[in-house]
């Protein structure tokens, strides 16, 4: 989306927004006009940056607003943990993560508020969203991602070293009694059959996506400016109710971005072969489950005319003949 803005040419772009008390002819304060307003033109850098920030506002939004989500959700896994659970508990965590994800929300509402890659993927199929913005999208919400944990750790370092036992000793769950990995990205318990991991992770996206189709629909209750709290409630929820066995990553760029960023950091390659390998269910599950709940909503719920399930066929038609050039009304998730 592109940020509407005035004119550089225009009247009040030349503004220069002060006054000031003249002592002179008249001829005189006309020049000191004209100077006051060539000194109030910005400056070549200050336009290009303007101009930089306006074309990639969308990968900016997406990238800040992950950002901010990983700070908060890492931020009070790492206090819990590292605290022993004398400075929270799991319902801490479930606050924790559901307050990143309403204040991610704010911060990239501009971009549609994603935060997200299946999300983004789910609304490119069912809200026509631009098919060419999605690897734009999910590389800044991954590095967003990245950032934040980086971030985290730094913030963190001191109480990791002593929860570890050493500056140089990092662990993985599964591995040690004291492991700290399991601040960054999710790891499964360890009771848990792959079905089992790859199942909680599809459940819990696809809650994800049908609560946020059902929130956005204007057709229905709909949320409207309370769409950031409404979708604090549902991580809450998620995490309350089931949280517990996989850690509800149903976010590839919530963890896989950290979990590149501890093995960058030390935590070696048990952060990939923990729970039998379980590190691309997170990174798979996500898009089938968002992908399966935008469908069950559409299907029995929406009447909008933008989703391909409201089409002969219930969108089979319009996949195997799509009309080049179709303008399709396009609708953020926030």
């Amino acid at each position: 989306m592109s940020t509407p803005h005035k004119e550089i040419g225009s009247a009040e772009s030349h503004d220069s927004g002060c006054s000031s008390l003249y002592l002179g002819s008249k001829h005189d304060a006309s020049i000191n006009e004209v100077s006051a307003g060539i000194d109030s033109i910005p400056s070549e850098p200050s336009l290009l940056w303007y101009k930089i920030r306006t074309y990639g506002q969308d990968a900016f939004s997406e990238f800040f607003g992950t950002m901010i989500l990983i700070l908060f959700g890492d931020g009070v896994v790492a206090q819990v943990l590292l605290s022993r659970g004398q400075k929270g508990d799991y319902q801490s965590i479930s606050w924790g993560w559901g307050l990143g994800v309403m204040l991610g929300v704010y911060v990239s509402g501009s971009s549609g508020a994603h935060i997200n890659p299946a999300v983004t993927f789910a609304n490119c199929i069912y809200r026509g969203f631009p098919w060419r913005k999605f690897p734009i999208y999910m590389l800044a919400q991954l590095l967003g991602a990245i950032c934040g944990a980086a971030i985290v750790y730094g913030n963190y370092k001191s109480a990791i070293d002593a929860y570890e036992g050493g500056p140089h000793i990092r662990t993985v769950p599964g591995y040690s009694p004291t492991a700290t990995a399991g601040v960054f990205c999710t790891y499964p318990a360890e009771f848990m059959t792959k079905t089992g991991q790859f199942f909680s992770e599809f459940l819990a996206s696809a809650v994800l996506m049908f609560m946020i189709f059902a929130l956005k629909d204007d057709g229905n209750l709909g949320a409207g400016k309370l769409m950031p709290l409404a979708l604090f409630f549902v991580i809450f929820g998620i995490g309350a109710c089931f949280g517990w066995e996989t850690g509800y990553a149903i976010n590839l760029a919530r963890d896989f971005g950290p979990r590149l960023t501890s093995y960058m950091l030390g935590y070696g390659h048990e952060v990939w072969a923990a729970g039998n390998y379980y590190f691309w269910v997170p990174m798979v599950a996500p898009f089938l489950g968002c992908t399966f709940g935008g469908w069950i909503y559409d299907v029995f719920l929406y009447t909008g005319q933008n989703s391909p399930v409201n089409t002969p066929w219930l969108g089979i038609k319009r996949l195997l003949h799509p009309r080049r050039g179709q303008k399709v009304a396009l609708s953020s998730p926030v």
